[in-house]
This record gives C-alpha cells, structure tokens and sequence, in this order.
C-alpha cells in the first residue's frame, strides 16, 4: 500500500535484503498475481535502468512496521500510497511517461481501455458484502 523500501523489514513496497555481494536481490511487493507478468517486468526494468541512468537516489529505508504508523507518522516521512482503486492505477499510468514509453502506443491505449471497461464492469455491481452491510439498515 505505501511506497518505501527497507533493508530488515517485511512491510515496505520494495525491500532490498541487508545481505549484499554478488547474491544481493530485489523483491517488489506489489504486482498483484493476476497482472500479466509480461508487461509488469519490463516496466519494473525500465524504472530499474531509469534510475540507474539518471542516478535517482532513493529516500531512507523505512524499517519500522508501516501499518503501525500513524497518519502523522506517515506523514512526517513522506509516505506515500499506491493508487487505492484501479480507476486510480489506470490515471497514475496514463501520467507515467516512463510507463507509456515502456509499453508503446498501442500497447498502453489497449491496455488502459480494457481495463477501463473492467473498472466500470466492477463499479456498477452490487458485492454480496454491500447487500450483507446495506439491505438490513434501510
């Protein structure tokens, strides 16, 4: 949910193990196991070499536990959130030109238009939780 990265913690979006050398490795936490594998690693390598070519220092690793952290906390140190919705995901995307560039032309209208439909499909159907929460109080 929130973008930061650490050495030791579990809780950061990226987390850089503190072992280093030549078996030193990268896990990123946050493409969902349906997104298609294709498209999500060759933006993850892009951003990769883009902040190797331009030299992007990240910020300090955030090694306390992020979801026990205040509003203020978070706040304090710049934490920010990934998009909370897809609708969000999709105008994050079509802001990214790393992201447009990655994907070309073709590839990011495509992608952004079905998953738009998608988004909308989602938006308009009623969830057995809504029915569950909803129905009894009116």
């Amino acid at each position: 949910m929130y973008i930061a990265w650490a050495e030791k913690n579990r809780s950061p979006l990226v987390r850089v193990p503190s072992k280093r050398g030549h078996s030193t490795r990268i896990e990123l936490r946050s493409p969902d196991p349906s997104c298609n594998p294709y498209l999500a690693c060759a933006v993850m390598l892009m951003a990769g070499l883009d902040g190797i070519k331009n030299k992007i220092v990240p910020p300090a690793p955030v090694e306390c536990n992020i979801y026990r952290l205040s509003a203020q906390e978070r706040e304090d140190i710049a934490l920010t959130m990934l998009p909370g919705s897809l609708k969000e995901a999709l105008e994050e995307m079509m802001k990214d030109q790393l992201v447009l560039d990655t994907l070309g032309e073709h590839v990011a209208r495509r992608f952004y238009a079905a998953k738009s439909l998608e988004w909308d499909e989602y938006r308009v159907n009623i969830s057995q939780w809504e029915v569950e929460r909803y129905l009894s109080k009116f």
